[in-house]
């Protein structure tokens, strides 16, 4: 026979279930604004039928439901979404810091605009033809002079500033990888919590929001492949687990264990190679080549800014782009002092002796060294010493009848002034390893058309770098507006779910009322006849 007081047990149930789904809802509620946070929901369960299948079981019509349980507590999420959301976020974190890189670039070298290199060259340039017009006139010796100097100045100025840069994208790359490590240990930690909860049949569904933001972070920084593994004694199937997170190549190559457990290893990005750039990358103790890297994200974006080493050489952004400026310097440079030097200057004439004074020279060597030289180019000694050591003029040392010798070549004559400003559009080998014989070395090119190809090919990875944030952003935002569909808090939901545990709960409230009165009939009504 069925007990009494069944009645009252099941409709209890009733209430502590839907008052724990209350509950719920307003955690949901109170964290409907907190980043990262998973909404949860109350997992209702029957509780067993009454009477359990047994010989000595009462014999009634059938098994009598006993009311509802929460059977767990869990969160609403979608770990494919996460998956695919963080992929695009470490795209994102690539291109965004690659376009930033670019943009620098862009600010420093200025070009097209009336302050740049060009403008500065076109300048020279001129002073030289108004040179060429008048040579005797002191006034245009000294504007030649002056925008030598502009253009040393130039070129010292983009070497330093790109240098500047360089050293501050090395302080980023110091920063992103503490804070790698930061998110490694952090993680590490909440596993240990996770681990410490599970077993005891919970889901700890805050500490699994909070490493979800994490290990959403840490995609941005670089690519990553997370794995779980199962937390021992009672936990529950639906557990989540501790995780295992790797560093991966694009490929999906694994480099290292990021962290494993409550253990995480530390990243160490060496800047090992030649001129302090980076050459290898260690993991914990274990150590392997950048090159070997091949991924996406802000770190790897960095470094390619920065500098890394490749088969004995640098690489990089903008190792590339002061090495551009190094071989416009060195040639140009080269050229136009090998052309003064066949020159005769009023001095010449006048000491009856070619100098062949150099017009630019290195601030550190003699001859001047290819590396390096956009930053340490400058005006000659001689030049800036007497104007009238600037070669205008073209001949040669002779000697007269009596054997005293002299300088064949008049004050007048401008047609040095004009072989020095042909260079500017004499086509030039800018390379260091240039191979006459090797196709892909068809790098002869004029001063102008060579930095325009070096300008329009920054410009073209630049606008590629900006569109690639864009497409990676958009991307990105479409996966987060569908993981947010899933997972973040809608208070109209709640509202909906509130009102309806409400009224849940007022029906079993109701069901003990009436239990109460039935029970009351029983006691007090009962066996009173004949009284």
């Amino acid at each position: 026979m069925r007990s009494t007081f069944m009645g009252l047990e099941t409709a209890r149930r009733g209430m502590y279930t839907q008052q724990s789904a209350l509950q719920t809802t307003g955690h949901n509620i109170a964290n409907a604004n907190t980043p990262g946070y998973s909404r949860q929901r109350i997992n209702f369960e029957q509780t067993e039928p009454y009477p359990n299948a047994a010989l000595n079981r009462p014999q009634i019509p059938g098994q009598v439901g006993t009311g509802v349980k929460a059977g767990s507590i869990q969160r609403v999420r979608e770990s494919f979404l996460d998956v695919q959301y963080r992929g695009e976020n470490n795209k994102l974190g690539y291109w965004e810091t690659r376009a930033e890189a670019y943009n620098k670039l862009e600010e420093v070298l200025n070009e097209p605009s009336e302050s740049g290199l060009s403008k500065t060259m076109d300048q020279f340039w001129q002073s030289l033809q108004d040179l060429a017009v008048n040579p005797t006139n002191p006034g245009a010796r000294s504007v030649v002079r002056q925008r030598g100097i502009a253009v040393a100045e130039t070129f010292n100025y983009l070497h330093n500033s790109l240098s500047s840069i360089q050293r501050d994208l090395k302080n980023e790359v110091s920063v992103s990888e503490k804070e790698i490590n930061s998110l490694t240990y952090q993680i590490s930690k909440i596993n240990g919590q996770i681990a410490d909860v599970e077993p005891h049949g919970y889901l700890p569904n805050d500490l699994y929001d909070e490493r979800d933001r994490l290990i959403d972070e840490l995609s941005s920084l670089v690519n990553i492949k997370v794995d779980y593994t199962s937390s021992s004694g009672g936990a529950l199937q639906m557990a989540d687990g501790q995780a295992v997170i790797k560093m991966v190549s694009d490929s999906g190559k694994e480099l290292g264990i990021l962290v494993s457990g409550d253990r995480q290893n530390d990243v160490t990005v060496n800047f090992d190679g030649a001129s302090e750039a980076v050459k290898t990358i260690s993991i914990g103790s274990s150590t392997f080549d950048f090159t070997d890297l091949h991924s996406t994200g802000k770190l790897q974006a960095l470094v390619d800014s920065y500098g890394y080493e490749e088969g004995g050489k640098v690489a990089g952004v903008y190792p590339d782009m002061m090495k551009e400026l190094d071989n416009l310097a060195y040639t140009f440079a080269t050229e136009f002092n090998a052309v003064h030097a066949k020159g005769v200057s009023p001095n010449d004439i006048v000491n009856a002796e070619k100098a062949e004074n150099p017009f630019f020279a290195d601030a550190e060597n003699a001859p001047i060294q290819r590396a390096g030289f956009a930053g340490r180019i400058e005006l000659a000694q001689e030049i800036h010493n007497s104007l009238e050591n600037i070669a205008t003029a073209q001949g040669e040392e002779k000697l007269d009848a009596n054997g005293v010798p002299y300088v064949d070549a008049t004050v007048g004559d401008s047609s040095n002034a004009l072989a020095l400003a042909d260079v500017f559009n004499k086509p030039l080998e800018y390379l260091e390893d240039f191979t006459p014989t090797d196709p892909a070395d068809d790098e002869l090119a004029n001063f102008r058309n060579y930095y325009e190809g070096v300008i329009g090919g920054m410009a073209v990875l630049s606008q590629e770098a900006v569109r690639l944030t864009q497409n990676s952003n958009s991307l990105r935002e479409s996966v987060d507006n569908r993981r947010k569909s899933v997972s973040s808090v809608s208070l109209d939901e709640e509202m909906t779910n509130m009102i309806q545990f409400q009224h849940a709960y007022n029906a079993s409230a109701r069901m003990i009322s009436l239990q109460d009165e039935m029970l009351d009939k029983i006691i007090n009504g009962m066996g009173t006849a004949g009284r």
